[in-house]
């Protein structure tokens, strides 16, 4: 069983991630901006070893799906066709003391005494407000903390040494009225429209309105007839796409999981209408007989392999079917992969089988035949789709806290110690390979060592390192997640023929060493980390 992360382990990882720059708040030195973050040296390491290696799986070692790369700002009328101009949108609400805004269906509902005021009244001065207000206090705090709030909020609003008047009291059960974190009243839920707004051009007025894409998957359905075209390809076949997205949430949250901008990586697989599928057995190629249901099935066990194949524990990753409210109006079957983070289980990738809703929808707005021309079945159609889309920023989140470890070790001279590790696959670790001098001031020892390095940078991401303790320098790359340790040391360069150009290769995880010839190096790590 994989250990379960903290909470408290969850701001440890935060503060590894900036002293070791995996990751960094946008614009820190301005005071930051909250949903956005940039990432540093080992960080875009990270992610792009993540994108690399699912770009890999899904177009180089597939015949069946080829990519795009779309432009971010696309045309107005996309969004109208894809409901996101009328209906992306989550219900907002504010607090009315802090001004903090939350979404109105995440608020944990709440229990306990409404303490309502029918205003205040100032002490001195002779000032006064009528408006109502009212503070939740739950169970186990004072009634003079929910008077506490209201003069805050009075004072708010001009009231000097506010007197509160009318005061009365109500029980109540599971409310979301309130902000949890200080039980002020909030505002009644609005829906607020999650797309960012631009101008394309010198005026800006409502002609040159358009939005950054808040996903990559509409750029696919628009250039469908295209890349069919051109690729060659008959059904099924998919495109897949790698992408930044921006959606202005309400409440960004959970560090990067929840966040303003992001990138995406998604697949949209086109397939046949279940009724045009000849039901008969094919045993040199049974999937022409597929249908939606066993194509989204397909589509969850490869993604769920995905995971486990780049370090994720089966343990703590779930499947969850959609059902009713949650599932998309369009969508005839949804399954969400979720992993166990430190704040709880949440999403990592969405599975859906959206029928053939979204080429429908562009036909339509746009005039263009989306139809497909089956040479086989001698008809035309409009393709169904079968979607995996998943986050890149929450899929390096999720590594990272799966990788974070401490454990106590102990030395063969009895002594103890606490050690930082990240225990990142190899194949999608940010630097795969250490290599030291084991004395930067012998010039032997230092050129061996600049030679190895030379000899493995053109196949992986290699880091050199010469300053301090051998033991010092061990540390600092388990801490950043290197899978591998390479030490040239003075048997490196003796005469011994059992010795003689050979290294030291130290593995992260078991901390073992081995004798490795100069020469094995790279298939040997080649064989690890591919």
């Amino acid at each position: 069983m994989a250990e379960t992360k903290t909470k408290d382990e969850m701001e440890k990882i935060v503060s590894l991630c900036k002293r070791r720059g995996f990751i960094f708040q946008s614009s820190e030195i301005y005071g930051g901006i909250n949903g956005f973050w940039d990432y540093g040296p080992l960080g875009v390491e990270l992610k792009r070893n993540i994108k690399d290696y699912w770009w890999r799986c899904m177009t180089r070692e597939r015949e069946d799906i080829v990519g795009l790369d779309a432009s971010i700002i696309m045309h107005p009328r996309t969004w109208e066709a894809s409901g996101h101009t009328d209906t992306f949108s989550d219900p907002m609400v504010d607090c009315l003391l802090s001004k903090k805004r939350f979404r109105a269906d995440l608020i944990e509902p709440q229990s306990g005494t409404i303490y309502h005021f029918t205003g205040a009244e100032a002490t001195e001065g002779g000032n006064q407000s009528s408006e109502p207000y009212s503070v939740l206090l739950v169970a186990g705090k004072q009634p003079d903390s929910a008077r506490k709030i209201a003069r805050k909020y009075y004072t708010q609003r001009g009231i000097s040494k506010p007197e509160l008047r009318g005061e009365t009291t109500e029980e109540i059960e599971n409310t979301t009225r309130f902000n949890p974190e200080n039980g002020s009243l909030l505002t009644e839920p609005r829906e607020f429209n999650l797309m960012f707004k631009t101008y394309v051009g010198p005026v800006e007025d409502e002609e040159n309105t358009a939005y950054l894409r808040p996903e990559t998957a509409q750029a696919i359905f628009a250039q469908f007839k295209n890349v069919l075209e051109v690729s060659r390809k008959k059904l099924p076949m998919g495109i897949c796409q790698i992408g930044k997205a921006f959606r202005n949430e309400i409440n960004p949250r959970n560090y990067t999981f929840r966040s303003r901008e992001f990138e995406q990586m998604e697949l949209e697989f086109f397939i046949k209408p279940d009724e045009t599928v000849e039901k008969t057995s094919n045993e040199n190629n049974p999937k022409s007989a597929w249908g939606w249901k066993e194509w989204h099935r397909y589509w969850v066990e490869e993604r769920l392999n995905w995971y486990e194949d780049i370090g994720l524990p089966k343990e703590d990753l779930e499947l969850y079917e959609q059902t009713g409210d949650d599932l998309a109006h369009y969508a005839q079957a949804t399954v969400d992969i979720m992993y166990r983070f430190p704040f709880g289980m949440q999403e990592l990738e969405g599975i859906a089988a959206r029928g053939n809703y979204d080429l429908t929808q562009h036909q339509k707005f746009s005039g263009k035949s989306m139809e497909y021309f089956d040479e086989d079945a001698r008809e035309k159609y409009i393709p169904h789709v079968v979607e995996p889309s998943a986050g890149v920023d929450r899929l390096a989140l999720a590594l990272i806290c799966n990788a974070y470890c401490e454990e106590t070790i102990t030395d063969d001279k009895g002594k103890t110690e606490t050690r930082t590790v990240m225990r990142f696959h190899p194949r999608i670790a940010p630097i795969k390979v250490a290599v030291f001098p084991l004395l930067k001031n012998k010039p032997e020892l230092v050129a061996k060592a600049r030679e190895i390095q030379k000899m493995l940078k053109p196949h992986m991401n290699v880091f050199y390192d010469q300053t301090g303790a051998i033991g010092r320098r061990y540390r600092r790359q388990d801490e950043i997640g290197t899978p591998f340790g390479i030490t040239v040391d003075f048997e490196t360069l003796a005469d011994d023929l059992e010795t003689k150009d050979t290294v030291t290769l130290r593995e992260r995880d078991s901390m073992k060493q081995q004798r490795v010839p100069i020469k094995d190096l790279l298939p040997k790590l080649l064989e690890k980390i591919l």
